[in-house]
């Protein structure tokens, strides 16, 4: 930046959102006239210049979303005239220390990492108004004593602890309070005889671990109260005794989900009839055991966001009021929502942005009023709906970005021959339905999430299905498609996910090497042949499931997986030798390379390869989360978990197993048997520490037990059966205290089983 020492009669220098880069030009500070400045919206560096004095009459200074650090100097605080500072959204570090900042009306210190306690100078500053220390560090108690014009209270998202300080409460001229996402404990402050300040208008106490009883009668002075959160606190019993009382003010805002709430609140709703402004209603994860309170639509309503959702709500969900023009948001999910959906659903909520009736048991067809233009989300899987899809679900709905109708009983042909989706449509969830048919024609459309498993699909894949350039994740799994899998898939280079298993594919796998960002890939229990090593260039494969086909040649491609965590490749035709290469492999937590025809002995190298648990999912963009803003509501909806990956069937204990979600994080294993391998076990295995299950079995291995697998701390099932093992069992596997099953039959042991620790329990 320029040099300012020469500009000593400036006053003002606005430069925010400039894309200014480097360091603060001391001299800036340096001006001796110089009242307000604003350099936010920047990316600055570095550290605030220490020696400010110079700037006497400096009265507003805003540094807010750079990248500023270090501490706060002292000087800034000593500024004689400062009124206004906004530092939020940096990475200050450190204590603050605010003594001599006597004029200061607002203090902005918001998304940083300063630590230590709340200073008590802080909410001694005679005019301070605004306070806003949140999403940062600071941990210990909440101490006010005076600051009787402070206004704004912002202490979001740290470490406080203890409890809410009355004082808060007393506050004169207090409008906004947010002391949510700490780690306050014990009741809320407030009382029959508590007199409101007349200016409070919000309280955000949510996600602590505040209990007793709240009751809304305690709130009948807060004449201005528009909003309350006290969500997220389980232990607190919220209720209204005064069932006859109307109160003063008008809410616009009430969160009270994952509270201990009242069932009175529905089933006797007094309260909720007087509130004529509520436009945000979240009353979920409350296990209410009441009907579904269908008199919030009898009449037209200032509702925007209903959030009922995983209560324990009977009955169904009935329409008999007026059209309710302003609700955009409605999730009543898991709930125990029973009868069809009204036919008319679509005319009544006419704006509906989202809705979530899923995890119920809702019956009937899907009604085409639904097909209005500004539906985004809709999501009714994990019903009982049968019947067709109507397609303009996929085709008319131009603002769609998800629709999931999984598990259902839904049928007709697949995709009801739609072959063209709306431009917005991103996600379709089909799975666990009766779909029957092929894929349509020339599909078309910006689809990133296309999941059709487990219905009863057949015939083969149209080569239009390769050419959806967006798509991300493709699951065909659990169907009876036929044929071969076309060299074209090679042109969906975004595809990250991709699973074909359970059905009749054959021949060769074909040479994918541009698909580089191929992340998770099932093609098992088909019946595919020849060497699959053309199929992996990618090195960015996390899971890879081959099982239960006729792959044939050896495993050298295998190496070249190099953040492959999960490797599934039994019951093939596999031969040769396993490699050291294999064990490059660093990331491995399973690897199932049983019921083959592998010989030779096993490398010690395996022993070295961690087996430490993985979580893909960080990796896996369509795993996560979306948000949908609820603009001046604050009604963000976040839809997660929009697609689940694949499980994978694994056997330990002698069971096969299939892990879902959690496979990754709860299971390590190694599956070696049904071979021909041989030579001794490598003492070096016993340096697998993680390991939870190890199964040698049913080869040609010699010589003795190591000794070394007590070391193996996290084992549970350890199979050494139906091999040529003699000597004696260590007496040092008794340490083993997590084993569970343990098989060396059919060997050529000698000796006792040992009799203590697990082997006891077993």
């Amino acid at each position: 930046m320029a040099d300012f020492r020469n500009l000593r009669n400036l006053r003002e220098l606005h430069l925010g959102s400039s894309q200014l880069r480097g360091s603060l030009p001391a001299s800036i500070f340096a001006l001796p006239r110089l009242e307000y400045l604003d350099l936010s919206y920047n990316l600055f560096e570095g550290h605030i210049p220490i020696n400010l004095s110079r700037n006497l009459r400096l009265r507003e200074l805003y540094l807010t979303f750079n990248r500023l650090g270090g501490g706060l100097p002292a000087s800034l605080f000593a500024l004689p005239r400062l009124e206004y500072l906004d530092l939020s959204e940096n990475l200050f570090q450190g204590h603050i220390l605010t003594n001599s900042s006597w004029n200061l009306r607002e203090l902005h210190l918001g998304s940083n990492q300063l630590s230590g306690t709340l200073p008590a100078s802080v909410f001694a500053l005679p005019c301070l108004e605004y306070l806003d220390l949140s999403y940062n560090l600071f941990k210990g108690h909440i101490h006010i004593n005076s600051s009787w014009n402070l206004r704004e209270l912002h202490l979001r998202s740290n470490q406080l602890s203890g409890r809410v300080p009355a004082s808060v409460f007393a506050l004169s001229y207090l409008e906004y309070l947010d002391l949510s996402e700490n780690l306050l404990q014990g009741h809320i402050p407030i009382n029959s005889s508590w007199k409101c300040t007349s200016s409070l208008h919000t309280i955000r106490l949510s996600e602590n671990r505040l209990s007793g009883q709240f009751d809304f009668f305690w709130l009948r002075n807060c004449t201005k109260l528009k909003e309350l959160d006290l969500s997220r606190n389980t232990d607190l019993v919220i209720q209204v005794k005064m069932h006859g009382w109307v109160p003063k003010f008008q809410l616009n805002t009430l969160r009270l989900s994952w509270c201990n709430l009242d069932k009175s609140m529905i089933t006797e709703p007094h309260f909720l009839h007087t509130q004529n402004h509520l436009q945000l209603l979240d009353l979920s994860n409350n296990n209410l055991p009441a009907s579904m309170p269908n008199w919030l639509f009898t009449k037209k309503t200032t509702l925007v966001y209903l959030n009922l959702a995983n209560n324990s709500l009977v009955g169904s969900l009935d329409l008999i009021g007026q059209p309710q023009t302003n609700l955009k948001q409605v999730n009543v999910s898991l709930n125990l929502v029973e009868g069809q959906l009204p036919a008319n659903i679509g005319l009544m909520l006419p704006h509906l942005i989202i809705l979530d009736v899923s995890r119920n048991t809702i019956s009937g067809t899907i009604s085409p009023s639904l097909c209005n233009s500004s539906i985004q989300l809709m999501d009714l899987s994990n019903n009982r709906f049968t019947g067709k899809v109507p397609p303009c679900l996929f085709t008319d709905c131009y603002a769609m970005n998800i629709l999931k109708l999984s598990n259902n009983t839904l049928g007709g042909k697949i995709l009801d021959g739609a072959s063209s989706f709306s431009a917005n449509l991103w996600a379709i969830h089909l799975g666990n339905n009766k779909f029957e048919g092929t894929l349509p024609r020339n599909l078309s459309g910006n689809v990133q999430i296309m999941d059709l498993h487990d219905n009863n699909m057949s015939g083969e894949l149209d080569t239009s299905l390769w050419c959806l350039p967006s798509l991300q994740a493709l699951s065909l799994a659990n169907n009876g498609l036929t044929g071969g899998i076309h060299p074209e898939i090679s042109t969906l280079t975004n595809l990250m996910m991709l699973d074909l298993s359970g059905n009749y594919f054959t021949g060769r796998l074909p040479n994918c090497g541009t698909m580089v960002d191929l992340m998770f890939l099932s093609v098992s229990g088909n019946s595919l042949s020849g060497s699959p090593g053309a199929f992996f260039n990618s090195s960015f494969i996390i899971a890879l499931d081959l099982s239960n086909n006729q792959f044939t040649g050896n495993l050298e491609w295998a190496q070249y997986l190099s953040q492959v965590s999960v490797l599934l490749l039994s019951r093939n035709e596999f031969e040769g030798h396993i490699s050291s290469n294999l064990c490059h492999l660093q990331h491995l937590s399973i690897i199932d390379i049983s019921h083959n025809r592998l010989s030779g002995s096993i490398p010690p190298c395996i022993g070295g390869i961690p087996f430490e648990p993985v979580d893909p999912y960080e990796h896996w963009p369509a795993a996560g989360s979306i948000t949908y803003g609820g603009g001046e509501y604050g009604a963000d909806f976040v839809y997660t978990n929009n697609y689940d990956l694949p499980g994978f069937t694994f056997t330990t204990k002698g069971q096969p197993y299939t892990y879902g979600q959690n496979f990754f994080m709860s299971m390590s294993g190694i599956d070696f048997s049904s071979n021909m391998l041989s030579g001794e076990i490598p003492k070096e295995m016993g340096n697998l520490r993680h390991i939870k299950s190890l199964n040698l079995s049913d080869n040609f291995l010699t010589g003795p037990i190591p000794a070394t697998f007590a070391n193996m701390s996290e084992i549970e099932s350890l199979d050494l059966s139906k091999n040529r093992l003699n000597g004696l069992i260590p007496w040092q596997l008794t340490r083993l205290s997590s084993l569970e099953v343990f098989s060396v039959a059919c060997n050529n042991l000698s000796g006792c089983l040992p009799d203590s620790g697990q082997f006891w329990l077993i």
